[in-house]
């Protein structure tokens, strides 16, 4: 089996060398490299080649909201998770806009964290439910009318039913809760979603589910 290729971004050296020991120790997840601030990380990804970056957010250069635009914003971006101190604010919510697949807290226990790199590197976010509709409510509570709008805008792009997977991404279902609910296979709701992300230009089901907030299509469906 190919190991998971990470690249580990904190501008503490203590931080790293924990990650590094606790990542480094899984059979298949092979660290390819460190950087201590945002703008090392083009560089070390064109040298590397990650499939996944673990990034700081707040570093004293370039912090890691900025890295993970620039760097999602590539033809070849690797999948990113975002470290932080908090389950949610802005700059999380920022951060998933952006293109990350998720976060997790610095204090989350090890395991978790090894899970989070390997479930990010085959494309599911790392976000439970709870914490998606946490974050997606607090991004919907922020976002102003301009935004709804635009959303709105894009997502009449959308046919009914790819309407309908995603208003079921936006509530934090799992591919194979879709399937159970709109009476398709799981394999269609991967079609589907896929379609999705590229009718509306977006990264990830994370995305997704922000932009279904901000379109008002939960609240829609709750009326």
């Amino acid at each position: 089996m190919t190991p998971i290729r990470l690249l580990l971004v904190d501008d503490d050296p203590l931080v790293r060398a924990g990650l590094s020991l606790m990542l480094g120790g899984a059979d298949d997840i092979e660290i390819v490299g460190e950087a201590a601030d945002g703008d090392e990380v083009d560089a070390l990804v064109d040298r590397t080649r990650p499939d996944v970056v673990l990034m700081d957010i707040r570093m004293p250069t370039l912090d890691g909201l900025s890295a993970t635009e620039r760097l999602r914003g590539r033809a070849d971006a690797p999948q990113v998770v975002v470290l932080t101190t908090f389950h949610a604010d802005d700059q999380v919510v920022r951060a998933l806009r952006a293109g990350a697949a998720g976060f997790v807290l610095k204090d989350t226990p090890p395991a978790e964290i090894v899970e989070a790199v390997r479930r990010v590197a085959v494309g599911d976010p790392v976000l439970s439910p709870a914490v998606t509709r946490q974050l997606m409510a607090h991004a919907a509570g922020t976002a102003p009318d301009p935004r709804t709008t635009t959303a709105r805008s894009r997502v009449a792009a959308l046919n009914d039913r790819e309407r309908e997977v995603a208003v079921a991404v936006g509530r934090g279902a799992s591919n194979a809760e879709i399937a159970a609910e709109l009476f398709m296979s799981i394999a269609t709701v991967k079609t589907h979603v896929s379609r999705i992300l590229a009718k509306l230009a977006l990264n990830n089901r994370v995305q997704i589910a922000l932009l279904t907030y901000d379109a008002g299509l939960l609240e829609d469906e709750d009326r």
